[in-house]
């Protein structure tokens, strides 16, 4: 039995005046005062910052390697060099304090087989994501054979047999998918809600991916749990996202993960966005990506004042952008968007967990709660940008070396 004592405590919902979080084996056993006694036996470090739960990614893809095209790669490697890049996906989000990753899309279900290894962040999966033939992602093998009931539950029940504990759609195209329609659909809303029943029938959540407006109204329509991105793309509005459906996808209580979390400085050697969306933001006078990316953060301010549950996903291992253990970064534009460091914080820990379905298990510091636990260097009730400099990690109780982050 050992004790985290640090002079700066978020328990996943609220700052505390400094805590002593007591763990046994790979449990939190007690929450205590910053100045509790402890038995004897019980070996204490202290800390000059902030203990609060580990981290949360809500969209990672632990096949990709974080560079121009690796995700596209994955399709075709073989079992071993997918392995390799899991685990090193996995060391690096572990790293940076991240203990528990949400993956959204691998190639023939290999994230199974790494939900819970010692040390490593415990896995959400959700295999292949469930697509069309030549659609987005295809390439990852969830294509369906067809669009019929029959087609698209079988997709569902396929994943059901493998032990997935998460479904994806992808709803529209995708940037990294040349030829699919990023301001279209691919799915409508009778057949997305098909897929949705079919994985509630089997006590799972179901997401969309969804870049286009189209595909964002169809998934909310169909009763999705999450919608990814949410881009809100479309010919008419270039990305403006209407009042109306923001305060319908809050009175659904949809989780939405706006996929942020890049690390601005790899912007400009980013490719060339696809011809549709180069000639939207030439329409609608978007000059570049970082002038498009900031209009992310104002919409994150929009979805604060709509009561829309936000998650901290960064669909890390995309790009350079997107590196694995970027969730810190999240955190931090949620709180340049407005949010109290409270709000930013639990987003980035309970709230997420809640929404991975782990609620109970991690995202808190409370007794029975797993032993998912980041020391970092600072105050976040001051500067939530102190999340990139993790001095102690703990997954399930393991010890985990930290790495800072200086950009």
């Amino acid at each position: 039995m050992r004790a985290i004592r640090a002079v700066s405590a978020f328990d996943g919902e609220q700052f505390l005046p400094g805590a002593t979080v007591v763990v046994d084996g790979d449990q939190i056993v007690g929450v205590e005062a910053y100045a509790a006694e402890l038995p004897a036996e019980v070996e204490v470090t202290e800390y000059s910052g902030t203990v609060l739960p580990g981290l949360v990614d809500a969209h990672t893809h632990l096949v990709a390697d974080a560079t121009i095209g690796g995700l596209e790669r994955a399709g075709s490697m073989s079992d071993d060099a997918l392995d390799e890049v899991i685990l090193s996906s996995l060391r690096s989000h572990a790293a940076h304090g991240v203990t528990t990753v949400r993956d959204l899309g691998d190639v023939a279900y290999r994230t199974l087989l790494f939900r819970d290894v010692p040390g490593m962040p415990r896995v959400v999966a959700s295999g292949p994501p469930i697509t069309t033939a030549g659609g987005h992602c295809h390439f990852l093998g969830g294509a369906v054979r067809g669009t019929s009931q029959e087609d698209l539950r079988g997709a569902v029940a396929e994943r059901v047999g493998r032990g997935v504990d998460v479904v994806k759609v992808m709803a529209s195209g995708g940037f990294a998918t040349p030829g699919t329609d990023q301001l279209g659909a691919q799915f409508t809303a009778a057949q997305l809600a098909v897929l949705v029943d079919e994985a509630h029938r089997n006590g799972l959540s179901l997401l969309a991916h969804a870049h286009s407006l189209e595909a964002m109204e169809s998934a909310a329509a169909a009763g999705v749990d999450g919608i990814e991105h949410f881009s809100g793309l479309s010919v008419t509005s270039g990305s403006h996202i209407g009042d109306d459906f923001l305060d319908e996808v809050a009175r659904l209580g949809i989780y939405v993960d706006l996929t942020m979390g890049n690390d601005r400085s790899f912007h400009a050697l980013m490719p060339a966005p696809p011809p549709p969306l180069a000639e939207l933001m030439k329409r609608f006078g978007v000059k570049d990506f970082d002038e498009f990316y900031a209009s992310r953060i104002g919409t994150l301010s929009r979805l604060r004042a709509h009561g829309i549950r936000v998650v901290t996903g960064v669909d890390s291992g995309m790009a350079p952008a997107k590196q694995h253990g970027n969730v810190w970064r999240v955190v931090g534009e949620m709180a340049e968007a407005g949010y109290s460091p409270a709000e930013a914080l639990a987003a980035g820990t309970s709230l997420t967990a809640e929404a991975c379905g782990l609620g109970g298990r991690t995202g808190r510091l409370a007794p029975g709660h797993a032993a998912d636990v980041l020391v970092v260097d600072g105050d976040l009730y001051e500067d939530v940008t102190a999340l990139s400099r993790p001095v102690e990690v703990l997954v399930r109780g393991r010890a985990v070396e930290p790495t800072w982050t200086t950009s």
